[in-house]
């Protein structure tokens, strides 16, 4: 270590920050590491700009004092590429030159720098602005870092709020599950379905706006609230073992609008909730058919919300492969099959051709989903 350079070290006031002074000429070096060092202040030294820069990259310093006038590197050079690099940019930057042009003046402060110091040094204001400059970092970088705790603080309690959410969101779904014991798997599955799908849909440049992580978060977590509306239907149509008459299918039919009209009353309360209003949609509208056919309002093509499509795919697949008491369960190439080219009924027609298309090519997830949660 240089004799200035040391002797600033020794004289340094732990905390009161370190300055790095960089000029071609060594008597100017000198001089500033006196006056500096004498005063408490931490001084490390460059004599060119290349030096500089290994320097400030080896051991950030609080504050810069950067003579203009240099060989090789200017000072205006040297600022630019400091402010290149991330762990340099909010060094604060102090010119010192002989220059007094207005030009001069106007420059540095356009290449970065703070302020603008001209030789001959007066001590009393280089320290002042000095001082002044590593108050203003030190303040910068408190605000740094109270903007990152109350950063982490918000993320804390969005986690927090996100986690009661799902926690309700969990008790309504055990509740319809309790009236009905194949609801209980039926809705596990329907929910990975659901992201098998959506994931496959954002590979596709016509969904891929609308089917980002937010809608595929919601869509999964939403999901399991399609049929909460069947809690509201009596036993003796909800768990009757055959098929319904046409009255009944009337009654069953009119869980998505219960579904729906409970989560509009949390809406209420919580009018920008997305993952709520989405469940209010799938809950109304996962019955919906493309071609107009569907209940419980006849909606047809894209008036459909595209989270009620994609739960109606998943609800149908899952439905095809499970066993009831007027129907045997079907494997996957015959449930996949009949989604896509019907079985004497119009079911294609129930569908998004588009969304049809994907899910031809991604079924094979529909089956590891269905083996995996069906034990």
């Amino acid at each position: 270590m240089e004799p200035t350079a040391l002797m600033s070290e020794l004289l340094a006031v732990p905390g009161r920050g370190t300055i790095l002074v960089v000029d071609d000429l060594p008597e100017n070096v000198t001089l500033l590491a006196r006056m500096l060092g004498r005063r408490g202040y931490r001084v490390r030294t460059a004599h060119s700009g290349p030096q500089a820069l290994l320097v400030a990259a080896g051991e950030p310093p609080d504050l810069i004092l950067l003579d203009i006038s240099m060989p090789e590197m200017d000072g205006f050079e040297v600022c630019r590429r400091l402010k290149e690099q991330p762990s340099l940019r909010e060094v604060p930057v102090i010119f010192i030159s002989a220059l007094t042009e207005t030009e001069g003046l106007v420059e540095a402060f356009h290449r970065g720098g703070v302020d603008y110091i001209t030789k001959p040094f007066q001590i009393e204001e280089m320290e002042a602005r000095v001082e002044t400059h590593l108050k203003l970092r030190r303040a910068q970088a408190e605000l740094e870092r109270y903007n990152h705790y109350l950063e982490q603080l918000v993320d804390e309690k969005v986690k927090e709020i996100s986690a009661s959410q799902l926690a309700t969101i969990f008790a309504m779904v055990k509740l319809a599950e309790s009236r009905d014991d194949v609801t209980g798997t039926h809705i596990w599955r329907v929910r990975e379905y659901c992201r098998c799908l959506a994931t496959s849909l954002q590979g596709y440049s016509v969904f891929r706006p609308a089917v980002n992580g937010t809608f595929q978060r919601d869509l999964y977590n939403a999901s399991p609230l399609h049929d909460i509306g069947k809690v509201g239907i009596t036993d003796g149509i909800l768990l009757k073992p055959g098929r319904h008459s046409p009255q009944e299918f009337d009654v069953m039919k009119t869980h998505t609008t219960i579904g729906a009209r409970t989560l509009l009353e949390v809406i209420d309360q919580y009018p920008r909730n997305s993952l709520i209003i989405m469940g209010a949609e799938i809950a109304h509208a996962h019955h919906e058919r493309w071609d107009g056919t569907g209940y419980p309002r006849g909606l047809a093509g894209t008036t459909i919300p595209l989270a009620a499509q994609i739960m109606a795919v998943a609800d149908v697949y899952d439905a095809l492969r499970s066993k009831r008491s007027y129907k045997p369960a079907f494997d996957h190439d015959t449930s996949v099959r009949i989604i896509i080219e019907g079985d004497g009924r119009t079911m294609p027609d129930h569908f998004d051709p588009r969304i049809l298309s994907v899910f031809r090519e991604m079924a094979a997830e529909f089956a590891k989903v269905y083996d995996r949660l069906s034990t």
